[in-house]
């Protein structure tokens, strides 16, 4: 429906900000993290996500693109709904719900408000279950996962790599940003980062 909304933001309430757009506020639920970007008066963006049913049009909106595509992602597996990927987003960042699925860490979606052990765990497997698919699509497209300085393929590379895979970028995009970034003298969690900072 909406890619994204820019105007002036009217309104900064708990989890809703209103952007006021030629004299129309719309109001949108976010997150936190975008929550805390965000000054009244002042011009902004959101990257938008609408859910339409019958009885509701909400608009869900992103301070950046990372986040939007991470809140797509939450929304495709069982038992997550929009308060419950915004409560996730309002407590961990993109890269580190990466980083969490690929390292089976329960504790950090566990520690967002709606989340329990049971929950984390089927985040955990149906995503992780996405990245061995990403994982073994990015093989068969001929991806060349970055080498460390020695030449041997490298894993956090590698980890970097399917973790961007599921949370949305394509083999070229994830090929091109890791030629951009000194992947070797960082951890895994901070080549996402910068991934993701240079795409937003």
């Amino acid at each position: 429906m909406f890619h994204y909304l820019e105007g002036t933001v009217a309104i900064v309430g708990q989890n809703l900000v209103v952007v006021d757009i030629g004299g129309v506020g719309y109001a949108c639920l976010t997150t936190l993290s975008t929550l805390s970007r965000l000054e009244t008066g002042k011009k902004a963006r959101l990257y938008t996500y609408c859910n339409i049913k019958e009885d509701a049009f909400d608009i869900y909106g992103f301070y950046n693109t990372s986040e939007k595509r991470c809140f797509e992602l939450l929304l495709g597996v069982t038992g997550v709904g929009p308060k419950v990927a915004l409560s996730i987003l309002s407590s961990a960042t993109p890269e580190s719900i990466a980083i969490a699925i690929v390292n089976d860490d329960e504790t950090l979606l566990t520690a967002a408000s709606g989340v329990g052990k049971k929950l984390a765990q089927r985040i955990i497997l149906e995503l992780k279950d996405k990245v061995s698919k990403e994982t073994a699509a990015l093989k068969s497209s001929g991806y060349a996962v970055p080498r460390t300085d020695d030449g041997r393929p490298g894993v956090k590379q590698r980890d970097a790599a399917s973790a961007l895979a599921v949370l949305g970028y394509s083999q070229g995009e994830i090929s091109a940003a890791m030629r951009g970034i000194d992947t070797n003298a960082l951890s895994v969690e901070e080549i996402i980062r910068e991934v993701l900072k240079n795409s937003s």
